[in-house]
């Protein structure tokens, strides 16, 4: 996995919704990470959220599942 990862990395795949508040999409994350099978990167989620949630922080306002469509 490569540790050379940019603020320019990831602004490049940043997007930002109706309300100004920056997100990603975790299929374009786990290309960028290097993650080549989605169920690996699926565990790195998971981790992140209970991470989220041990620091007192609601996972529903930081995580959203959102089901591949179009062009994302």
């Amino acid at each position: 996995m490569n540790n050379n990862y940019t603020e320019e990395v990831f602004e490049s795949i940043k997007h930002i919704n109706e309300y100004e508040q920056e997100f990603w999409y975790a299929r374009e994350l786990q290309s960028v990470l290097e993650y080549t099978e989605w169920r690996n990167f699926l565990k790195t989620i998971e981790k992140a959220k209970v991470a989220c949630s041990q620091s007192t922080n609601n996972t529903n306002d930081h995580f959203v599942d959102v089901n591949k469509t179009g062009n994302q």
